[in-house]
């Protein structure tokens, strides 16, 4: 049944269609102000796209890197039940549910509508960046003990978001000829905003989804980076420039820690290869794979997205996760040269890019709040190549 036939047998199916975009544009505004209600919101959306589905008799459709995170999700599972404790793992796993993010936003953002959740997260990102730096400078949220986090909980996913908004903000700017201005009005703020967070590992992601955008575009742009990185030497609170100085330093005790849990993360593969020690035990099996060289008597996670996937879930677990992200690399580089909105695949292209980044020094994957606004991002260029709904089979 097309949207015609679903209209004429159901005459309220265009403004449930149009509520269905509305929940979802109020989810993705959400994401950057409360979890809360982020999540209250994103279950509205999944209600709103069940129903359409259901009405309308539609196949549920989704892009080729859905298939990867499913097999990822199985694998998942299967850990969890030889976990230590299978329970617990068990219920740490119903953020598998946040997967389902893509078929929604695929259904959901078709055509122009992927340019309106575009503009609707570099907004909320730009008034996000100004909280942080009102945070930063008013309210002395100044060091390493007191940062900056916005209206959220914690300074790392505040970070953590703030680095795939810049992304997709400097893609905007990069890789569309038209609506420049505000991209470009609101870049300046999200990097101060960003650099006041003191997180290396965002600093880095960010650096390397803006290196790459450039060189994809013209390697000459390439030289802009280390003039930006000077200047912001130059000009940064001295606070801030340590913290940067302190990435190159072995003696830095949170390096010599991820140090430590890379050794103690081996370990833990060595013993459970195929399975690992379960979603969410790493924290829990941690003393007895301690590193003697740690700081730390205990650690969450690893602080490593590829070593975290491995110990807590296996290496085939691992092997999936790499299967999709190779799968969003290519669609990625194949969409930029042929979607109409290139600027779309290019903020998938530098969210992926970032998160890898800053995946080797942080369990970025493993955040709500990040995989959410991550995955609606590397959705949005596979839904704007999708037909309006009336015009689908």
């Amino acid at each position: 049944m097309n949207s015609q036939t679903l209209t004429a047998s159901v005459p309220w199916a265009p403004r449930f269609e149009t509520a269905a975009l509305v929940a979802l544009l109020l989810f993705v505004a959400a994401l950057q102000v409360s979890i809360a209600a982020a999540g209250i919101l994103l279950a509205l959306t999944y209600a709103c796209w069940a129903a359409l589905v259901a009405f309308g008799h539609e196949r549920v459709a989704a892009p080729p890197m859905f298939w990867p995170l499913l097999a990822y999700a199985g694998a998942t599972l299967v850990s969890a039940a030889f976990s230590r404790d299978p329970v617990a793992s068990l219920i740490d796993s119903k953020q598998l549910l946040l997967f389902l993010i893509v078929p929604v936003v695929y259904r959901l953002a078709w055509r122009e509508r992927a340019i309106t959740v575009t503009n609707v997260i570099i907004t909320v990102g730009a008034v996000s960046a100004l909280v942080g730096v009102v945070q930063y400078g008013v309210l002395h949220f100044d060091n390493l003990g007191r940062r900056p986090h916005g209206a959220l909980t914690h300074y790392m996913t505040y970070s953590g978001l703030l680095m795939l908004v810049t992304s997709a903000a400097a893609a905007r700017l990069i890789y569309r000829t038209e609506d420049r201005v505000w991209p470009a009005l609101v870049m300046p703020a999200l990097l101060v905003a960003l650099a006041l967070t003191f997180t290396r590992s965002a600093w880095v992601g960010t650096c390397a989804a803006i290196a790459l955008l450039l060189v994809i575009k013209d390697r000459r742009l390439l030289a802009l980076l280390p003039i930006g990185v000077a200047i912001f030497i130059a000009v940064a609170p001295p606070r801030v420039a340590d913290r940067m100085r302190s990435m190159f330093d072995p003696n830095d005790p949170t390096n010599r820690d991820r140090v430590a849990m890379l050794h103690s993360g081996t370990r833990m593969i060595q013993d459970r290869p195929l399975t690992g020690v379960g979603p969410n035990m790493v924290k829990e099996v941690y003393p007895s794979y301690r590193d003697p060289n740690a700081v730390q008597p205990i650690n969450v996670h690893l602080h490593n997205v590829p070593m975290q996937i491995a110990a807590e879930r296996g290496l085939p677990a691992l092997a999936i996760w790499a299967w999709f992200i190779v799968v969003l690399l290519r669609d990625m580089v194949r969409m930029l040269g042929t979607s109409p909105h290139p600027s779309l695949p290019a903020a998938g292209l530098a969210a992926v890019v970032a998160m890898l980044a800053a995946g080797l020094f942080e369990y970025n994957f493993g955040d709500s709040e990040f995989l959410m606004l991550f995955l609606v991002l590397v959705t949005l260029p596979y839904a704007a190549l999708r037909a309006p709904a009336d015009q689908r089979p």
